[in-house]
């Protein structure tokens, strides 16, 4: 029985692998575990009041940054290469705080919805929790995520240290625009400027389109009140969008007629082309996606049978199709999507490969529904400026040398 390739380098069929089982060289262990095993002799420890990972599995965040001048203001990634499924645990969302984490008590703290509106509102924490909520599960991205690939030379680093400003949860709240139709909107209201409560006052304009349309007061994170590093007691989540406008510690929304033009949206969060003009307000994150594992700084340590797996996204829309290459984009195959898909929500992708310590190039890309493939590095870059450090969506590519070292490469 030979193995079924579906592309070039090493790449299998899925489901010829699993006809054929341990015949390819997988490498399953058949073996009972000892009898003298201490798990196996002794209660282990009792319940407690709130769960913890196990001591064995210790996962933290990646590159957790902080202004050399301003320690307060910083970012950590989440760790892409140690997890698996979708859903990202609370303690491994990734953070961006340009002011550091407010301690905020919710019973003192309100969200005005004031402006072009005909009854400006103020809504309590208790108020809020007692609107309709919808539960939806959603990835949150940095517009910053991955510029280290933007750089000249490419960075030795994991997947986490250069893709994890992404996250995923499933976010419960209620529909912004059950708030917004109450304080009864004015024709002429084209735009929503949303500030949050920390020291920086962080603010931006979103249109008006947008909160009516998916974004939500988010008070729930994968089930559990928001973390205070995630905007406790209430954020803003406008889906499929940087995450800058996803306000967290919601504390105003301002309707008016025309964007605030604030630091954030001006000095900060566009896009410099490389004619110096400089594009405001391209808010969607495009198509994407990233294979975790084998990735950076990880190591093959036999030859044999390995999965491929990563995560891919869109912000216009869902998912359609993930392709996998190991020849450095000569030649590509269908990954299986192994996630159930929807609107603006990540997929896991997988596929089986044969490594027999060859050099392989790893890559994937990403194709949506609304037709946008994920372009390569090259396509990424063209227009810009050097300069430029959001919203790049390029083809990753990770390196095997014959040893099993994995790197990150330009390709």
């Amino acid at each position: 029985m030979t193995e079924s390739p579906s592309a070039g380098n090493g790449l299998l069929n899925r489901r010829r692998l699993l006809q054929m089982g341990s015949a390819v060289g997988v490498g399953a262990i058949l073996s009972p575990v000892a009898a003298e095993e201490p798990w196996l002799r002794r209660p282990g420890a009792p319940s407690s009041d709130y769960g913890q990972p196990s001591h064995r599995a210790h996962l933290v965040r990646e590159r957790v940054n902080a202004h050399p001048f301003g320690p307060a203001a910083g970012s950590s990634s989440t760790p892409l290469q140690s997890l698996n499924g979708t859903i990202t645990p609370n303690s491994l969302h990734f953070e961006r705080h340009h002011s550091g984490i407010p301690d905020i008590d919710p019973a003192r703290h309100t969200l005005t919805i004031f402006g072009m509106v005909d009854r400006p509102l103020t809504f309590n924490y208790e108020a809020l929790l007692r609107y309709p909520m919808q539960s939806r599960i959603l990835f949150l991205e940095c517009s910053g995520n991955s510029y280290q690939n933007t750089f000249p030379a490419a960075a030795d680093m994991t997947a986490g240290e250069l893709n994890g400003l992404i996250s995923c949860a499933e976010w419960t709240g209620v529909p912004l625009h059950y708030l917004l139709e109450e304080t009864g909107i004015q024709p002429a209201s084209k735009w929503v400027i949303a500030e949050g409560a920390d020291a920086s006052s962080n603010n931006r304009s979103v249109p008006l389109s947008l909160a009516t349309e998916e974004a939500m007061v988010a008070i729930y994170q994968n089930g559990e009140p928001l973390r205070g590093a995630q905007g406790y007691p209430m954020r803003l989540l406008v889906p499929g969008c940087e995450g800058n406008l996803s306000i967290k510690w919601l504390r105003s929304l301002k309707l008016m007629d025309q964007p605030a033009h604030t630091r954030e949206e001006t000095s900060k969060y566009t896009d410099l082309m490389a004619d110096g003009i400089a594009q405001q307000f391209s808010l969607r994150m495009e198509v994407k996606s990233i294979i975790t594992t084998p990735s950076g700084k990880m190591k093959l340590q036999e030859k044999g049978v390995y999965e491929i797996s990563g995560l891919a996204w869109s912000g216009n829309g869902e998912i359609r199709t993930v392709e996998v290459s190991a020849d450095g984009g000569n030649s590509w195959a269908e990954a299986e999507i192994q996630s159930g898909t929807g609107r603006l929500q990540p997929v896991r992708f997988r596929i089986p490969w044969r490594w027999n310590g060859q050099p392989a190039t790893l890559q994937s890309r990403a194709i949506d529904t609304a037709g946008n493939t994920q372009p390569t590095r090259e396509q990424a870059l063209k227009g810009q400026s050097p300069l430029v450090a959001y919203h790049y969506n390029g083809i990753q590519s990770w390196q095997v040398e014959h040893t099993g070292r994995i790197t990150n490469v330009y390709a």
